[in-house]
């Protein structure tokens, strides 16, 4: 199963949890991937520090404001990008890459303004842990 498959069923698993509040060994699939559930579960290590990045870019937005499905999809992009080690065992991929991978998550499950706030916080985000202002 390729990555980015794998990525949505974790993005579908966080989600799932978010809307019914059942734990993740309830939402995820049993047949998951261990990258699916490593990037779940380390969301949901990192959720606390992810979500504190999410409403300090989200011009305008409150995380509450945010639909649940476009906050599973920032942050398992942002967990990719700031601890891009935390899914143990497996190699990291670019930040650049994981927006294109949110982006196109987005475009594919979110509103049709999803994709543009995706790709607005997320290069936000990318911008000042590279030191760039704009």
């Amino acid at each position: 199963m390729r990555r980015s498959e794998q990525r949505r069923r974790a993005i579908v698993a966080l989600y799932q949890r978010d809307l019914t509040g059942r734990p993740l060994t309830e939402t995820l699939p049993a047949d998951a991937t261990p990258f699916t559930h490593g990037l779940a579960y380390a969301v949901e290590d990192y959720q606390d520090e992810l979500d504190q990045q999410i409403g300090a870019h989200a011009k305008n937005w409150t995380l509450d404001r945010i639909a649940p499905l476009e906050r599973a999809v920032l942050r398992v992009a942002l967990l990719e990008i700031l601890h891009p080690d935390a899914v143990l065992g497996e190699k990291p991929i670019p930040p650049e890459a994981a927006i294109d991978e949110a982006v196109e998550t987005a475009k594919e499950f979110c509103g049709a303004d999803a994709p543009g706030f995706v790709n607005g916080v997320l290069g936000a985000v990318l911008r000042q842990r590279q030191g760039v202002a704009r």
